[in-house]
């Protein structure tokens, strides 16, 4: 009798556990290769957005971090992620073209690829970086696509210059630092960035700006639940606590005007 009751129970919770996981919204994050943050500090960091898209929509909404892009792409392509907010925008971009999501908004400012090189370096502009050592971010990052369509769209034939792929953005430093590249690439959002007059080098090209860290929305999600996540995301910076969850982001504001075919166009740009 006992047992039965146990079995009983259990087959309870597991019910309870499934409606419960139905009655939520799932947001699905990649920050890429430029992080550098571990899972628990990417929850941390997008748990104020999760509880503002809950509030829209009525639901709550649990932060879920993916590492592996080839897991990003499948969960958008089997439609098993509600919502995705990505910093390689490539991704939120098949999302809308090929899996029938819906854009939300895109973050501002936008992405750019930074040239850098140290502060003495004699190099001024992109003209100058022809036939010369460029470190990159690893061949698969996002950043390192962006940075080789930038520089194949200022005339530069990849296939010829001397590139080289460091680890992540952080080590792109290091190869400027021994001498072991003329020039890198990053990205305009990153650590590295930001922190550009602390470590000694200086910009000499930033590359056409283009959408950054798109939010998108499964294809189940409603008109009027996009308009309602669109409302409640565009007057964050109108309220000290919208204000808060914008600096926990690293973000200036939410941009929720059509830029869907600017996000189709990345994709092209990109080649």
């Amino acid at each position: 009798m006992k047992k039965a009751l146990s079995i009983a129970a259990f087959a309870l919770a597991s019910i309870a556990t499934q409606v419960q996981a139905q009655s939520n919204y799932s947001l699905y994050v990649s920050e890429g290769t430029s992080g550098g943050l571990d899972a628990a500090q990417v929850i941390e960091k997008y748990t104020g957005l999760a509880e503002v898209m809950g509030k829209a929509l009525g639901k709550k909404v649990t932060v879920v971090v993916t590492r592996e892009f080839s897991q990003l792409e499948e969960g958008m392509k089997s439609g098993k992620m509600d919502f995705v907010i990505a910093r390689p925008s490539d991704y939120p971009g098949r999302g809308v073209r090929d899996y029938k999501y819906q854009l939300v908004s895109t973050s501002k400012p936008d992405g750019q690829c930074l040239l850098i090189v140290p502060k003495a370096s004699p190099l001024k502009n992109i003209a100058d970086v022809k036939g010369k050592r460029i470190a990159l971010p690893e061949k698969i990052s996002y950043m390192s696509k962006f940075c080789s369509a930038e520089l194949t769209h200022n005339g530069f034939k990849l296939e010829t210059e001397k590139i080289q792929h460091a680890k992540e953005q952080g080590a792109v430093l290091f190869y400027l630092d021994n001498q072991l590249a003329d020039v890198g690439g990053i990205a305009s959002y990153s650590g590295v960035a930001k922190n550009l007059e602390k470590t000694g080098h200086r910009i000499i090209h930033s590359s056409q700006p283009q959408p950054y860290q798109p939010l998108i929305a499964h294809a189940k999600i409603s008109a009027a639940q996009i308009q309602s996540l669109k409302k409640e995301l565009g007057q964050l910076n109108e309220s000290e606590s919208g204000k808060q969850v914008l600096k926990q982001l690293g973000i200036k504001e939410f941009d929720t005007g059509n830029n869907e075919q600017r996000l189709r166009d990345l994709l092209k740009w990109l080649g």
